[in-house]
């Protein structure tokens, strides 16, 4: 029963018709995604899945549902991080037991992704060293340095100040301004 959820998750995530709308805002997409997967994202936040570490498809299940889940469901909301710590914990983990060398590049980009949401700039150099070594597609990698670049010389992400309550500064005010600040 277990695996088969697990194969649900992961089927519904990486379906070919469900990759346009991986990293744009869709209010169809962010429906069904809430609609297939809140639950589940309910679940794992609970820590009721913590066991499907223990597998290389579990922790592409955790991370999806950790990492992706709340940022469709709750755009523009705080919840849409909430999980983070969660999802880096299960990335982390699923990197130290090399399980990321099984996946495919789209499955290693879901694994590594919460190394690049993480506000540190550790988090940012391994998720830099992740997708140049381990994906290598020049897109990912793309972002990843820009993920970086923004935690250097800011700390933080300022797009989220306001839905996180944080007071922006005025270069990020500024920053906030230009072309291509938000992800």
């Amino acid at each position: 029963m277990v695996d088969k959820l697990i194969d649900e998750i992961v089927d519904f995530w990486f379906d070919e018709a469900m990759k346009p709308y991986w990293f744009r805002r869709s209010a169809s997409f962010d429906r069904a995604v809430a609609d297939t997967l809140g639950p589940h994202h309910e679940a794992a936040a609970r820590g009721d899945y913590d066991h499907w570490m223990e597998d290389v498809d579990g922790c592409i299940a955790l991370c999806v549902l950790l990492d992706q889940v709340p940022r469709n469901m709750f755009r523009d909301d705080p919840r849409a991080y909430a999980t983070d710590a969660r999802a880096l914990a299960v990335s982390r983990h699923a990197v130290a037991n090399e399980f990321d060398l099984e996946c495919t590049a789209d499955e290693r980009t879901f694994l590594y992704l919460p190394f690049e949401h993480d506000e540190d700039m550790a988090s940012q150099d391994r998720a830099v060293a992740l997708f140049t070594e381990r994906v290598g597609d020049e897109t990912p990698v793309r972002y990843a340095l820009r993920h970086r670049e923004i935690i250097r010389r800011f700390g933080r992400f300022p797009h989220r100040n306001a839905v996180l309550g944080r007071a922006s500064t005025p270069e990020e005010v500024a920053f906030l301004q230009e072309p291509d600040s938000s992800f």
